[in-house]
């Protein structure tokens, strides 16, 4: 069967975009490729007219959900009056905990990562760098770039372990209470700055 042009594009992205949101839901090691194909409703025979290895796949489906999240946390930034308190809240918020597959990446997968390719981490490295830059930017102005840098730096660690402890512990009650303390606790560290 022959198909139209454009056809092997789209079914490219088709993949890359089921195996971004699988790996955050199921992690990379519970990911096989022949799930990830049926998942994107096709046959793990085709797998490799796209990619050349399972690592490649992972690099441009963790690459494309940096980018989800990079757009995600600028949309919930643009579209609020304090862009700070705002990010804080979407991203320790139940939708999120809830949705792993659409959300962070570090919040999913970071132990995972950390035991991943070089590219795999370089990759992830200039994420979280560019995302410290961001979460600074929305900081007092009247603090030190200084501090303002070091203060996202903590809350983009605390709020990653924050929304991986509000996932793994299995009361409901508790998670809620694990991410309501931490926008408190954000909130209070970035509002210290600003005296």
């Amino acid at each position: 069967m022959r198909y139209g042009k454009g056809h092997k594009d789209a079914t490219h992205r088709r993949i890359v975009e089921v195996a971004s949101k699988q790996l955050r839901k199921d992690g990379v090691g519970a990911s096989g490729v022949a799930g990830l194909m049926a998942s994107a409703g096709l046959t793990h025979g085709g797998f490799y007219s796209h990619f050349p290895s399972k690592d490649a796949l992972i690099e441009e489906a963790l690459a494309a959900a940096l980018e989800q999240v990079k757009a995600w946390i600028g949309s919930v930034a643009e579209s609020n009056e304090d862009k700070f308190e705002a990010v804080i809240r979407a991203y320790l918020s139940p939708e999120h905990r809830d949705n792993p597959e659409t959300g962070c990446v570090a919040g999913a997968l970071a132990p995972e990562i950390a035991r991943h390719s070089p590219a795999v981490r370089e990759m992830f490295t200039k994420s979280i760098i560019e995302h410290v830059d961001m979460l600074a930017s929305l900081l007092p102005a009247s603090a030190t770039p200084q501090a303002r840098r070091s203060v996202a730096m903590a809350i983009i660690a605390g709020t990653t372990g924050m929304i991986q402890l509000a996932r793994a512990v299995d009361d409901e009650e508790l998670s809620d209470e694990i991410l309501e303390s931490g926008i408190a606790a954000c909130l209070s560290l970035a509002r210290s700055i600003s005296s």
